[in-house]
């Protein structure tokens, strides 16, 4: 990775983290549910607010949090919360399965995987690949995961 491109998703990393979108717990909500990273001590709680409907076909209608820990762990749960609240519950799912995997195959994968999305949803996540340099760093796969996965757990408790 260039230096140039580098700093971008350094600076857009460090841009979600001190203005973090859609922060804050708000109600009414049908799940809330509590992360800690152990390694490191990250923790969110995330609130989760689903329309009506069943299944994957519900529409997140807000997502809200309260998280303390590393740029890292903030910054993925603001990128997160802000790209996926207004998606159906399958359109999350899809996008954690890009996200996890642009965190975690180190740079192994020769796909782009934003490629896998319907475009407004790639274009949403646009800030996503910006974790990609997190993937050299094993300690700092779950800081990035940790909203991801409170959000996961909360569709599982809202449905």
């Amino acid at each position: 990775m260039s230096t140039s491109l580098e700093e971008l998703y350094r600076d857009t990393i460090l841009e979600h983290s001190k203005r973090p979108r859609r922060s804050g717990l708000r109600e009414p909500f049908d799940a809330q549910v509590h992360q800690v990273n152990p390694v490191c001590g990250d923790e969110v709680t995330l609130r989760l607010r689903l329309g009506d409907g069943s299944g994957a076909a519900r529409v997140v209608e807000d997502v809200s949090y309260d998280a303390h820990g590393c740029s890292i762990s903030q910054a993925a749960t603001s990128v997160m919360a802000d790209a996926l609240t207004g998606r159906t519950v399958q359109e999350f799912m899809d996008a954690y399965g890009v996200f996890h995997e642009i965190v975690t195959t180190r740079g192994t994968t020769t796909l782009d995987p934003l490629d896998t999305l319907p475009d407004d949803l790639a274009d949403a996540l646009g800030d996503a690949p910006a974790f990609a340099g997190v993937a050299r760093y094993p300690a700092r796969v779950k800081c990035a995961l940790l909203g991801w996965t409170a959000f996961k757990q909360a569709i599982v408790e809202a449905a």
